[in-house]
């Protein structure tokens, strides 16, 4: 699984954090991998250290938080995807059909109004 930032997607000036290049084992690990930090004592959790992840051009924390902000950035190397607890559990179901058998469609992770949005896409594609 790849991890990627692409810039300026068009005249709106949003973009997108990307999780890519995957298949149904890497679905499961995330998706569990993901499940244990919202059961935990953790606020953020570097999903940038999985074993299985490949950094490409950033990093991305997943956090609690208060209110669901999406994937927020101050210099576009580094984000935080910012959700409260049931945005998280919402994040983790939509990863769902992926973890059940080899999908090529892909999902953006949450429906926030913000600048960058979070694509899950096994082929990369949008």
């Amino acid at each position: 699984m790849q991890l990627d930032f692409i810039d300026n997607l068009n005249e709106h000036g949003e973009n997108l954090v990307r999780l890519y290049d995957f298949g149904m084992a890497e679905s499961i690990k995330l998706q569990n991998a993901l499940k244990d930090f919202v059961a935990g004592d953790e606020e953020t959790f570097d999903i940038s250290t999985l074993d299985f992840i490949e950094e490409r051009n950033c990093k991305l924390i997943m956090a609690i938080s208060d209110t669901d902000l999406g994937v927020v950035t101050r210099d576009k190397e580094l984000f935080y995807c910012a959700l409260t607890f049931k945005g998280f559990k919402e994040l983790i179901q939509a990863i769902e059909p992926y973890t059940k058998r080899e999908v090529s469609g892909y999902k953006m992770l949450y429906d926030i109004d913000s600048v960058t949005d979070l694509l899950f896409s096994p082929k990369g594609s949008w």
